[in-house]
């Protein structure tokens, strides 16, 4: 397995982040500049944002919760030589169903469909995980 046929996903997660990212700061700077949101409203921190930038910067920071344990994995997968062709298809499996979640999000938002597409992404990065421990504990591969 080559080391980029490993990284792509983790190079699609890393650009859905930072399209996420770029979202919220184009309909950040579009509410200001509107007058729909003043400076002091959000000096602490307050939530007085517009749904749409709402909706982009609560995605973008979920960027920064579960997909850092897929790093942290992709990274162990190739310092350790465990990454495989299993691997690589569920590392998609789980960028796809992140971007299908980030989708959801900041579009319709409808809260089953985002905790579905969440949900399978979990439990696709946990088998992950489990396969890396088991492999790692029990010197396989």
């Amino acid at each position: 397995m080559t080391i980029t046929t490993v990284l792509l996903p983790l190079f699609a997660q890393v650009l859905l982040t930072f399209t996420l990212m770029l979202g919220m700061m184009y309909f950040r700077g579009s509410a200001l500049q509107r007058g729909e949101t003043r400076y002091p409203d959000i000096a602490m921190r307050e939530p007085k944002w517009p749904q749409r930038a709402t909706q982009f910067a609560y995605s973008f920071g979920n960027q920064f919760e579960l997909p850092v344990l897929f790093y942290v994995l992709t990274i162990l997968v190739i310092i350790t030589r465990h990454a495989d062709l299993a691997f690589v298809a569920l590392a998609w499996i789980f960028v796809t169903f992140r971007i299908l979640q980030a989708g959801v999000h900041v579009t319709s938002n409808n809260v089953q469909l985002r905790g579905a597409f969440y949900g399978i992404g979990a439990l696709v990065l946990v088998v992950m995980w489990m396969i890396f421990a088991v492999d790692i504990l029990f010197g396989l591969s």
